[in-house]
Formats: C-alpha cells, sequence, structure tokens
C-alpha cells in the first residue's frame, strides 16, 4: 500500500535490484544503458500515455488535462507522431528522427497563445518521436504521451501507436496507460486485450483506465447528455470481460473541459449575448450545427444586436459544442455567473475532475509500484538475452521481489477478482476489491470511508474489516481459491491498520 511504502517497498527493492544489475552488468554498453534508463526512471514524473482509435478525442483531453492548447487536434501530420509533453522551464520543442541525431523545431504560439508544432518538412514516417517541453503545473509530477490512434487510416500511425504501447519484447516506455474510446468497439477490445497481461512486471488493470470520451456527443448534445454518458460508463464498468482488462470506466467531454479551462472573455461575452435572446430563440438555433451558425432571417433577426455573428457562432460551437453552448446558456440564464465562474461550471460538468481524481488515486498514489513492474521486466530481459553467471540469482531476486512485496500479490489478486475467478458473493467480492485498493490505496477509499475522516473512524473500520475476513479465510468449507484470496485481502487490512494505529 502507499502508506507501507518505504525502504521495505517494492520501489525501494526494485531499485536496489537494479543497482545489483548493473554492477553485473557494468561491462555491457546496451545492458548498463537499459538497466540505468529504469534507474533514472524512478525519479521520473509518471509516464501516462493517451491512446485511442482515430478522432477518439485524445489531444483535446490531453489539451484539457493540462489547461492549455498545447497538442495539435487536427488531422494533420503531427498527430501521426508519437509526442511527448513534458514539463520545462520554457516552450522547446525536439524532433527526434528515426535515423540521425534529434534537432529543435522551432517554437510559435498561435493565434490565442496555444502552441503550434511544424515538422519543417520532415516526413512524420521517418520521425520516431517529439519531445515538447513546456512550462505547466499540470506537467510537473504527471508527464503525457500522446499516440497515433489505434486503427488509424494510414498503417505506419496505427503501427507506430501498437509498437509504442504493446511492444514485443519489452517494458512499455508509459507508465499507465488512458485509453479513449466513444464506445466499446472491437476494435478497442482488441487493443486493451494486448496491452493486458498476467505477468505482474507487464500491464495490468490496474495501469489502465478507460475513458468514454465525447460523452457531450450522446444524446444529441442535450442538457443531460453527461448524465446518459455516465449512466453508459457505469454499465461498462460491471461488463465482466472490460473490467478485468481495466481499472474504471470515467465519462469525460473533453472539449466542454478544454473550453472551461481555456474560456476568453470574447466567448463569455458572446454567450451571454445569445442567452439574452430566450431559451425559445436559441432552442430553435440548437436543433442543427448549420443552423446556429446560418439561421433563418427569421431567427436572425430575433437575436439582438449584441450577439454574435455567424463566423463567432460558428466558432463557439466549434469551441464548446452544442451540449457546452446549451450548457453555458443555461448557467448564464439561471443564475448569471461571471466568466470564471462559468469556465469552473463547465469543467465540473465535463467530468475532467472525476478523471483527475481517478488519475490521483489510481496512478498517483501507485506511482512507485508501477515504475517497479517496468523495471522488473527489463532486468528479465536483460537476463535473458545475455545470461551470465550472475544471472540466476538475479533471476532469484526477481522472484523475491516479487513474492514478498503484498502489493504485488494486491495486483494479482485484483485482477482475479475483476475477472470473477475468485469463488465469492457479490457484496464479499465487491469489498475485497476495495480493500486490497481497487478504489485507490490510501485507508479512507479501502474502507468505503469519506475522504476526510478521521484516524479512529478509519481504525475502527479496518478492524471490523479485518475480523470479517479473518473469519472468512478460516471458512472450513471455502475452496482454496477462496482462502487464498482472504488471506491477501487480511494482510491488506493488517498493513492499515498498522499504519492506522501509528498514526
Amino acid at each position: 500500500m502507499t502508506e507501507t511504502a518505504g525502504r521495505d517497498g517494492p520501489g525501494a527493492r526494485t531499485r536496489t535490484l537494479l543497482r545489483r544489475a548493473l554492477d553485473a552488468y557494468g561491462d555491457s554498453p546496451q545492458a548498463a544503458g537499459w538497466l540505468r534508463h529504469h534507474l533514472e526512471r524512478f525519479d521520473e514524473p509518471l509516464r501516462l500515455a493517451v491512446a485511442g482509435k482515430v478522432k477518439a478525442g485524445k489531444s483535446t483531453l490531453l489539451n484539457a488535462l493540462v489547461g492549455e492548447e498545447i497538442a495539435a487536434t487536427d488531422a494533420g501530420e503531427c498527430t501521426r507522431v508519437v509526442t511527448w509533453y513534458q514539463d520545462g522551464p520554457s516552450p522547446r520543442i525536439v524532433l527526434h528522427p528515426r535515423h540521425g541525431p534529434p534537432r529543435q523545431l522551432r517554437t510559435r504560439r498561435g493565434e490565442h497563445g496555444g502552441l503550434v508544432v511544424d515538422l519543417e518538412g520532415e516526413d512524420p514516417e521517418a520521425v520516431d518521436r517529439l519531445t515538447v517541453d513546456w512550462p505547466s503545473s499540470g506537467l510537473r509530477t504527471t508527464s503525457l504521451i500522446d499516440t497515433p490512434g489505434i486503427a488509424s487510416l494510414t498503417a505506419d500511425a496505427s503501427d507506430r501507436a501498437g509498437r509504442f504501447l504493446t511492444p514485443d519484447d519489452a517494458p512499455g516506455q508509459a507508465d499507465a496507460v488512458l485509453y479513449l474510446m466513444r464506445h466499446l468497439h472491437s476494435a478497442d477490445a482488441r487493443f486493451l486485450e494486448s496491452f493486458h497481461d498476467r505477468h505482474v512486471a507487464r500491464a495490468t488493470p490496474v495501469s489502465t483506465i478507460a475513458v468514454l470520451s465525447r460523452a457531450d456527443e450522446i444524446g444529441a448534445g442535450r442538457l443531460d447528455a453527461i448524465d446518459s454518458a455516465r449512466r453508459i460508463a457505469a454499465r461498462y464498468r460491471s461488463d465482466e470481460k472490460l473490467s478485468s482488462l481495466c481499472q474504471t470506466v470515467v465519462a469525460v467531454a473533453g472539449l466542454v473541459a478544454l473550453s472551461g479551462r481555456t474560456l476568453r472573455q470574447a466567448e463569455y461575452l458572446g454567450l451571454r449575448a445569445l442567452a439574452a435572446a430566450g431559451p425559445e430563440v436559441t432552442e430553435a438555433l440548437l436543433l442543427s450545427a448549420d443552423r446556429f451558425v446560418h439561421p433563418p432571417d427569421s431567427l436572425r433577426d430575433r437575436l439582438g444586436p449584441d450577439a454574435p455573428d455567424a463566423a463567432a457562432r460558428n466558432a463557439l460551437l466549434k469551441r464548446l459544442g452544442v451540449f457546452g453552448v446549451r450548457t453555458s446558456l443555461a448557467a448564464l440564464r439561471d443564475h448569471a455567473p461571471d466568466a470564471a465562474q462559468l469556465s469552473a461550471e463547465l469543467v465540473a460538468v465535463s467530468g475532467l475532475d472525476e478523471l483527475r481524481e481517478v488519475l490521483a488515486t489510481q496512478f498517483g498514489e501507485r506511482r512507485d509500484l508501477l515504475k517497479a513492474r517496468s523495471a522488473l521486466l527489463a532486468v528479465e530481459l536483460v537476463l535473458r538475452h545475455e545470461p551470465r553467471p550472475a544471472a540466476a540469482a538475479l533471476a532469484a531476486e526477481i522472484e523475491r521481489v516479487v513474492a514478498g512485496a503484498h502489493e504485488f500479490a494486491e495486483l494479482r489478486l485484483l485482477a482475479a477478482l475483476r475477472a470473477r475467478s475468485v469463488p465469492l458473493p457479490p457484496e464479499a467480492l465487491a469489498e475485497a476489491e476495495r480493500l486490497v485498493g481497487g478504489n485507490g490505496s490510501r485507508a479512507a477509499a479501502r474502507l468505503d470511508l469519506d475522504p476526510e475522516a478521521d484516524v479512529g473512524t478509519c481504525r475502527a473500520a479496518a478492524v471490523e474489516a479485518l475480523g470479517r475476513w479473518r473469519r472468512r479465510a478460516a471458512n472450513p468449507v471455502a475452496s482454496r481459491a477462496t482462502v487464498d484470496a482472504c488471506a491477501v485481502v487480511v494482510r491488506s487490512c493488517e498493513g492499515m491498520l498498522a499504519v492506522l494505529t501509528a498514526s
């Protein structure tokens, strides 16, 4: 658990193992460089890859997470290249070709301050990746990696995304994956299956979060569109197949989230002028996108002298979508928020806050564990490709790290619980998932308590849960699989209780 991680946690033990492997392979430049790279990764921000099919809204959601327009959202050449976004003291773009040294590209901002990336004539198929440094608090703890669309129109772009996310014989470069889908398509399921592996050092459901993206487009952009999307996401979360392949499913309207985080004063004023025209006028306008931009004369004459013109209305539609415009107009009429309040409301309704909370609890709290799995696989790769006398001892140490780290046992059990391979009744199954960290690794999340619950409340709940699961483990008619699962849950409860008692 996060609370018990420290000198004896899997992260610390894996670092020690990496150093021992470096000592053994110091005379091999390739192996040493590979091991040193993974040792250094422990001190880097979490690497989160954003993946999905073409037009799933990857770049839009990435921009919303950062709070600035730094990723290209059109279908241009840059969207065919793996692009890393990381915090830096000043904006900088570096192109890394497949062959040859990297070179810095010109950095320039667009009309509204966003980043413009130009490959300067370089063929996208000749580019290995782009790295973008951008000063941003949102990138200090997590580097974001925008990947080409799965099942892209160009085979090269699609293959590049697949190779990056699911390499055949190496740990992936990302610590975790945010997978976007408009609905659960067969191509989405195939990708999630390819990313999933039972090996403890590879991807497991806990390292993947699925996002039902472009949620505002469900229900033709009605005001209840996000509620409909959340119900669909909840249905996906209860699907046994999908729950065995990803941690959870969250509904997010990326376009609305981005607009909320970057709302401009001119856009606010335009929306306010439209709201003044009255709901009967704007609802008639919003019957279709074309009608909103090019209304009949009878409607256009009722908009009022301050209403935005056709070009401005078209820009609003591109920035906010039909749902975002409707939501903004409803808020402006209901309680007339100022621009800052409207921005906050758009972000809140978009589902972005929920996604960021999930990222913090599921990925942020498991940062060292996620990195440890990649590092263990990296050591295994070296031992397999360059066998030598020291390899046997290092392989045995890997097994000891995996077997001795309760966090890995929790991940294995969580995968089994989500695959419904442990014979437990539904209520016990749900509690077991929580107690081993399915909803987050902190005690309150494991115990299904309010995040602000005090230590005494958490301790009492942990004692109660511990007793309940000890009784289940001692049931003489329970199967071996059930007893083993209960033992892991008991140890999780004991670990929580030890930390809470010491607090």
